[in-house]
């Protein structure tokens, strides 16, 4: 067999492969001869047709068979010889494959780029150093009092922040239309949660009162049979509720799920969860630290059948995300591009890392990450969940490959230069800004 091997610019290779005639027709030769052994043909018995007769009637066929598996044996050796590592497979481009004839083809690939990390030093990492206190508490149970809000009826019109029960009915040119109509429908003034024209409309109204409120279909809007334009609403008012923030008593504290302990066990639950929640918030701003300046300071030729193929991943769950299942209509990968170019490039920049230190996948680690994804599930359902993510191949890849990130990462912090920076829980996790 011979090879010869072109770079063709950047990863790319050009691998051509020829085969001898004598090695092609020899394997043809013994493939015929085991078909004869046992072909069934018109007018012969089982196995003993004349070779001439099983050559003309297999021949094309065998030969076919014989390129193709020939291609796919003669390419891995062809690998092997070269010390070559394919990032995908490759485009085959026939040169010479007729009977009679040495086999010859192109191979075109690209191949894994060369990996050194030579910049894990010194790292610079600024870590939050963050408690969490009473006053924080005290405003995360506030803010929980918001979400369970108390309504009452008044005998007054409606005004901000009130609780508004409405029936409508609605028209466009005179004419029904989808979605056009409701009852018993809720709307708090205020909210904007509703229509802004809606909301304007019902302040002042009270119960008992009827009112006619023009509303405005966005352009975009997904029923394209509205989108763009104005419609009446015929409304009815039929109950106003003002509200107020409920106590925090043992009560409250049963509607968040504490049956015992009433207010300071709440508190205590509190507590735990901001501080679990804040120790994510920390390890994952450190982490996009470490990555960052491995991703920065270790430039990777990244190959574009890898790239490609985590720009289409990215376009997809940001599809299903958006409730998108049509894969005509997938956003648009530019802006995908430079996310899937550092993730490749760190996956080849931490595989170089586990393998040069190596690193091995911490068993209990990839249990722990398996405990914390099935303490997701209503608790009689973490046992049939944990089943599930064992059996499942993919997932525990997914798990596996995870753990082995968080390792990859510690061992980069034990090698960065951490400097803490005292931050309040509310600037590091942006608790309450969206009541700003």
């Amino acid at each position: 067999m011979q090879v010869s091997l072109s770079a063709t610019g950047g990863l790319e290779r050009r691998l051509e492969v020829a085969v001898p005639a004598t090695e092609v027709d020899s394997q043809v030769e013994q493939r015929l001869k085991q078909i004869s052994r046992t072909a069934r043909l018109k007018g012969f018995r089982p196995g003993k047709a004349p070779f001439a007769v099983i050559r003309k009637q297999f021949g094309e066929q065998v030969h076919t068979e014989v390129i193709s598996d020939l291609m796919r044996s003669s390419f891995a050796q062809a690998l092997s010889q070269e010390k070559l590592t394919p990032a995908a497979n490759p485009r085959i481009e026939p040169l010479a494959i007729g009977p009679g004839s040495d086999l010859k083809y192109a191979a075109i690939f690209e191949v894994m780029p060369e990996v050194k990390v030579t910049a894990a030093d010194g790292i610079p990492v600024e870590r939050p150093s963050v408690e969490v206190t009473e006053a924080d508490i005290e405003a995360m149970i506030e803010s929980m009092r918001r979400q369970r809000p108390v309504f009452n009826a008044v005998e007054r019109g409606a005004q901000d922040t009130d609780r508004v029960t409405i029936d409508y009915q609605g028209r466009i040119d005179g004419e029904s239309f989808e979605g056009g109509d409701g009852k018993d429908v809720q709307v708090v003034i205020g909210s904007r949660q509703s229509m802004p024209e809606l909301e304007e409309g019902l302040k002042g109204a009270a119960a008992g009162e009827s009112r006619t409120v023009k509303v405005s279909f966005p352009a975009e809007h997904p029923n394209k049979s509205v989108a763009g334009k104005t419609a009446q609403l015929e409304v009815t008012i039929k109950r106003v509720e003002d509200q107020s923030l409920p106590a925090v008593d043992e009560e409250f504290a049963r509607a968040y799920g504490v049956e015992e302990g009433g207010v300071e066990a709440l508190r205590a639950e509190v507590r735990k969860s901001m501080e679990r929640e804040l120790a994510d918030v920390i390890r994952n701003r450190v982490r996009g630290q470490v990555l960052d300046a491995l991703y920065r300071q270790n430039p990777v030729d990244v190959p574009r059948a890898l790239l490609e193929e985590q720009v289409r991943q990215l376009q997809i769950d940001t599809a299903r995300r958006m409730g998108i299942r049509d894969a005509s209509q997938l956003p648009a990968r530019e802006p995908f591009e430079e996310p899937a170019r550092r993730r490749v490039a760190l996956g080849l920049l931490m595989s170089q890392i586990v393998q040069t230190e190596q690193i091995k996948l911490d068993r209990e680690r990839v249990q722990s990450r398996l405990a914390d994804l099935v303490a997701g599930y209503p608790e009689p359902q973490q046992e049939e969940a944990r089943r599930a993510y064992s059996q499942n191949q993919e997932a525990m890849r997914q798990i596996e490959s995870a753990a082995l990130e968080d390792q990859v990462v510690e061992w980069l912090l034990t090698k960065a230069n951490i400097t803490d920076k005292p931050m309040t829980f509310k600037e590091i996790t942006g608790f309450g800004q969206e009541q700003a």
